[in-house]
């Protein structure tokens, strides 16, 4: 059986234990902190406010007490100042300790370190408030941190801020993401013995001390998830049967949007829960601070649960159990217990209803469009957007949508709806007030077109799901994801399968006779001509034309992925001296590199004179101009040519 507690009953409404539980205990010593609330204790150093040690079932510290106390359980930030490019790491370690509350239901210990000018270059900008929060009845803890900063401080870039976890090793092995990403993960020493692929995340385990991992591939960013699906990952010890997880009941705090993706869990065993980075998207969406910008944002609160089984229960049933509590936690939220005034409560947020239609040849419900609040900005903003807050739902199937618990702001609305390309955005700025709920009304989304199809590739859902992903080389698996995965993609080295599938001369698609999920590749990448060296690639997409008609043409280009990447569109003449239209040198997602399917979306709408175009075949050039790595390149989403407007 599996021990729950009836905390999770009585969180929804009161957050603190009922009194059948021990109560909440807090021990200050010199140098460091211990709280107990009689189902697991936790020792925190003072005032750095990293967490030391964590005692539950009988494991005196789950962390890696062979670590360092101040790398076990952390939070940090990766920053730089504009003026020297230098990546500094801060622990933000505090400075001083409070006591926000003490009593029998809650501890909630704040560790502040308030920035200064006198203060040496090595701590980002920001005046920190780190929290952790125990209450009555719960199988583990609470943290949320406030950064700051006032008016007239320097400026900074601030490129990542998580929160680390580093297990033991020798207990913690198998690790879960989801119910299809789960497995039993290499050690770090597994890692140190391994062979270095193509840039150091990545390792060939040649001596793991599983043999059952030998000859397989590890690369943290082979588990990355998007936001949106980001909510419950962790790790599983066998003995005694133990879970240890990360859970996240809101993206409000995160940024770039629903499908922004990031780092979980990987081979450590660490688990991490990632606020803010420029994974999947580049060093665009660091936050840059400029002229004294002040600025005050909440990240979390975060759970981090601690669950056990009997020994003869299945220790995979603690992934069950923790899904269950990421559940309730999610439906809690947000939370009655926080004691910040930077953090609203429910009565002190908002709500916005509405239904939003799409009409592209027809008019048509937008089913499960992704809508969401944002801070105002333009067309498609949103992924893009990090310093201020984002809430997001997906419509029903005939579009009507509910954004709750709303933080009181200054928003644009945003959307997208899978199926169709381009952006939607309300163009009046919407202020929710505390309490308020506003309704929309029906909203109606024109995607971009100039005129009716001829011919399309892909499906239009910001991803290259839908293409061709190869076999990966047989010496760099990982079994995870063999062909049979939906994840296929996340295999290591596909970049170079392209070449082993055209040595020599590049893709060619027939429209009406190709099938572009098994002859489009997933990824417009470059050749491997040996000695590392890789030349840009030109595909043809082949397609007939029983008659011209005078006016434009148009060619719909959306993009799921680009880095340092440019595509130049030729149209019947591939010597041609100059394209008919070129993206220019565009993205920085990473996306090929780190396993991706996507990265950030970009949209291209281009005019093709009806004067290049001919009656019977034709052929559109698509080459990816910018040679030298295997990385470069893009994704596309989907393509499409419209006639002339009728």
């Amino acid at each position: 059986m599996i021990r729950r507690s009836n905390h999770k009953r009585t969180l929804r409404n009161y957050p603190r234990g009922p009194v059948l539980y021990p109560p909440v205990q807090l021990h200050v010593y010199d140098d460091h902190v211990v709280v107990d609330n009689g189902i697991f204790s936790m020792t925190i150093a003072s005032p750095a406010g990293t967490v030391t040690g964590i005692n539950f079932n009988g494991i005196e510290n789950i962390l890696n007490d062979r670590n360092g106390i101040s790398d076990r359980g952390y939070w940090d930030v990766n920053w730089s100042d504009p003026s020297d490019p230098k990546d500094n790491l801060d622990k933000l370690d505090g400075k001083y300790l409070e006591v926000i509350v003490n009593d029998e239901n809650q501890v909630e210990l704040s560790f502040k370190r308030p920035w200064t000018f006198s203060q040496d270059n090595n701590h980002v900008s920001l005046n920190i408030d780190k929290r952790f929060v125990v209450l009555r009845g719960s199988s583990g803890f609470y943290s949320y941190g406030i950064f700051e900063r006032l008016k007239g401080w320097p400026d900074a870039n601030v490129y990542q801020g998580r929160i680390v976890f580093k297990l033991q090793d020798k207990l913690f092995r198998y690790m879960a993401v989801s119910d299809e990403r789960q497995r039993i993960m290499p050690t770090f020493e597994d890692r140190e013995k391994g062979q270095p692929l193509d840039y150091p995340e990545a390792v060939l385990l040649t001596h793991p001390s599983n043999s059952f991992l030998k000859g397989e591939v590890d690369d943290k960013y082979q588990y990355s998830t998007e936001n949106i699906d980001n909510r419950v990952h962790g790790w599983i010890c066998s003995d005694p049967p133990v879970g240890f997880w990360m859970i996240t009941p809101s993206n409000e705090f995160r940024t770039a949007g629903p499908v922004k993706q990031d780092l979980t869990s990987h081979a450590g065993p660490v688990t991490l829960s990632m606020f803010f980075s420029t994974h999947y998207a580049g060093i665009d969406l660091g936050i840059k601070f400029r002229d004294g910008e002040p600025w005050k944002k909440v990240f979390g609160p975060v759970f981090i649960y601690l669950n056990s089984v009997t020994t003869e229960d299945d220790p995979l049933s603690l992934w069950v159990d923790a899904k269950e509590e990421m559940l309730m936690q999610t439906e809690s939220w947000p939370y009655n217990f926080p004691n910040s005034s930077d953090y609203p409560r429910a009565y002190q947020r908002g709500q916005v209803t509405g239904r939003l239609l799409v009409h592209d040849v027809v008019l048509a419900y937008a089913s499960n469009a992704f809508i969401g609040l944002a801070p105002p900005g333009t067309l498609g903003s949103w992924q893009e957007e990090n310093k201020g807050y984002q809430f997001w739902t997906q419509a029903d199937n005939k579009g009507y949508f509910q954004i709750k618990n709303v933080r009181p702001g200054w928003y644009h609305l945003y959307a997208w709806v899978p199926g169709y390309i381009g952006d939607y955005m309300y163009r009046s700025i919407i202020y929710v007030l505390q309490g308020s709920k506003i309704r929309m009304g029906v909203l109606v989304h024109k995607p971009p077109r100039n005129g009716p199809t001829i011919w399309e590739i892909g499906v239009p859902d910001r991803t290259a799901a839908e293409f061709y992903v190869p076999e990966p080389n047989p010496t760099l698996m990982n079994q995870l994801y063999t062909s049979q995965s939906t994840e296929s993609f996340r295999q290591y080295g596909l970049w170079d399968r392209y070449t082993d599938l055209y040595p020599d001369q590049d893709l060619v698609y027939t429209v009406g006779v190709s099938d572009y999920v098994t002859n489009w590749f997933f990824a417009h990448v470059n050749r491997n001509v040996g000695n590392k060296t890789y030349i840009p690639t030109t595909w043809t997409v082949l397609f007939d034309l029983e008659y011209v008609i005078p006016g434009n043409y148009t060619i719909q280009l959306a993009l799921a992925s680009a880095t340092a990447a440019e595509v130049q569109i030729k149209i019947n003449d591939e010597r041609a001296a100059s394209p008919v239209f070129t993206t220019g040198l565009i993205g920085r997602d990473n996306a090929i590199a780190r396993h991706g399917i996507h990265g950030l979306y970009w949209l291209y709408s281009v005019d093709v004179l009806h004067s290049q175009l001919q009656a019977g075949t034709n052929a559109m050039y698509l080459t990816q101009t910018r040679g030298s790595s295997p990385f470069r390149g893009v994704m596309y989403d989907y393509i499409r040519l419209e006639k002339p407007p009728l």
